[in-house]
């Protein structure tokens, strides 16, 4: 087994600031391998990271965010809880929409990203059971800023413009 628990994970969320850090979240993270891990340890990461992101007051974790080399992510939009593991997004709406996004690992910066206004996402549930949803507006936002994390990428290489300082109603991710 694995053996996550709050004690073996990072107690901070990993900054690009940090060139150490900056490795880790340029990385593309490792499959989630349900087999390693207990019922109880994939419980617990997903009550920490949960924990992890409210102390923040961000509304999406992934789990290399917290030097985690798994393919992971929380969200909580609208008071419910979503964690991902082994995300796909299988689909793209060609509708469009520009946003400001902000990131728990890039501080006080934002930029204006332009993303989907809807996604077809595969992937697994807590219990391993395959899933299959479609998301609108914000969620799905949220959804493809923590899967790009995931995959190494930041909203600042998508962002039109960075700059330090909200100028709309952004969202710490």
């Amino acid at each position: 087994m694995a053996n996550i628990t709050t004690d073996t994970m990072e107690k901070r969320i990993l900054s690009i600031e940090n060139k150490e850090d900056a490795i880790v979240l340029r990385q593309k993270t490792a499959p989630f391998d349900f087999s390693r891990f207990t019922k109880k340890e994939i419980t617990e990461l997903v009550r920490a990271m949960r924990v992890t992101m409210k102390a923040a007051s961000g509304i999406g974790l992934a789990a290399n965010q917290i030097g985690l080399n798994l393919s992971l992510f929380v969200a909580k939009i609208d008071r419910k809880l979503h964690a991902v593991f082994n995300p796909k997004i299988t689909r793209f709406s060609p509708d469009e929409d520009e946003m400001e996004e902000g990131c728990l690992s890039i501080p006080k910066k934002y930029g204006i990203v332009r993303r989907s206004t809807v996604i077809w996402l595969t992937g697994q549930n807590a219990q391993g059971q395959k899933i299959k949803v479609k998301h609108f507006g914000l969620l799905a936002r949220v959804f493809q800023h923590e899967i790009d994390h995931l995959n190494g990428i930041l909203f600042i290489d998508k962002a039109k413009e960075v700059y330090e300082g909200k100028r709309e109603n952004g969202n710490a991710e």
